[in-house]
């Protein structure tokens, strides 16, 4: 195989599956330190990426913007075309990276034999849907059938010094103190089959406030604020950051909390990126969607699923009023929390 001069990673679906991936660009770094890497992702994923010492280039793909429609995406590709890769490194499939990379002319262009995925030079048989083992892993599989070893499969998130700073005024003005206990939850997800119901997260806040006497803050995303309405409503005095905090100020946040406890969804992998102490609530009974692939990593992180018998998942529309995060009680959340409190504390 032709050695890459200059090599585009494309990874262009959410937050966690780009943190996820961030071994992957140092495992190239190392493989070739003198060649020019890029990594091609969405608008709101682009903090993730900025900053990480192992990368020349963040290119930015806005498919709901910029480059909506067919013809925008192809004057995309024939911008693309003008850089001259060598390699396309496609870590999720989609129809339109395959074939924005293929008219773009890159020569080597490996992923998943996925969503027109005979456009690839170098196709790889898609399982992830059968959960068999982590997110993390499956990306660096396509490293490994390319030929290149896995030397570090730490995660990386580039922490901004002014966001640093801003988080350090917020808190201030909300009363937090540098020694004070400071959670952070996050009652949302990008699907209902994901979302706790809010009713056991007040229930949770309740049990942390009468034992242990934390700041805790609740953050969403600017879309998904409803789903924090109710624990506002019942506790006035929690720290109401949804839908204020762009994605290097979540990360300056989780890095400054304890602990952070959360639904499945980005914002956990971001935490363990951090090392910063996580509980992700799991729901489905789904393997491509199990703790076994999504769970957090490290040893600060900690997961809760149940299985409650179902044959098969039928995620939002599930006919048992999503049962499987019903059977997650708010006290044995917390009796995990005192694990962890106690421990680090």
């Amino acid at each position: 195989m032709k050695k890459a001069k200059k090599i585009l990673i494309v990874r262009t679906d959410r937050i966690g599956d780009v943190v996820l991936s961030t071994p992957v660009i140092k495992n190239l770094r190392i493989a070739f330190p003198n060649s020019w890497i890029s990594f091609m992702c969405r608008p709101y994923t682009k903090d993730i990426l900025e900053g990480n010492p192992y990368l020349n280039e963040v290119i930015v793909y806005d498919k709901y913007g910029k480059h909506k429609g067919w013809f925008s995406s192809a004057k995309f590709s024939l911008w693309l075309r003008k850089k001259k890769f060598d390699w396309a490194v496609i870590l999720h499939p989609t129809n339109r990276v395959h074939l924005i990379t293929y008219f773009a002319g890159i020569p080597f262009r490996v992923g998943w034999d996925k969503k027109c995925g005979f456009l690839l030079t170098k196709r790889i048989p898609h399982t992830k849907d059968e959960g068999q083992k982590h997110e993390l892993e499956y990306t660096l599989d396509i490293l490994r059938e390319i030929g290149i070893k896995i030397v570090d499969k730490s995660l990386y998130f580039p922490i901004k010094e002014e966001k640093e700073h801003y988080i350090e005024q917020l808190l201030k003005s909300k009363g937090v103190e540098k020694n004070d206990l400071l959670l952070v939850i996050h009652p949302s997800a990008s699907c209902p089959s994901k979302r706790w119901p809010q009713r056991y997260f007040s229930s949770l806040i309740r049990l942390l406030k009468e034992e242990f006497h934390p700041k805790i803050a609740v953050i969403t995303s600017k879309s998904e604020v409803i789903h924090g309405e109710l624990l506002i409503k019942e506790h006035p005095d929690l720290i109401d950051l949804r839908g204020k905090l762009d994605i290097s100020s979540l990360a300056s946040l989780l890095r400054r909390a304890n602990l952070f406890i959360s639904n499945d969804s980005g914002p956990v992998h971001i935490a363990a990126s951090l090392s910063t102490p996580v509980i992700s609530i799991f729901g489905r009974n789904d393997k491509g969607l199990s703790p076994q692939r999504w769970k957090p990593l490290g040893e600060n992180s900690f997961y809760l699923h149940k299985d409650v018998g179902c044959k098969q998942c039928l995620a939002h529309n599930c006919n048992k009023g999503f049962l499987c995060l019903r059977e997650i009680k708010p006290e044995e959340v917390f009796n995990l929390v005192r694990g962890i409190l106690e421990k680090s504390c």
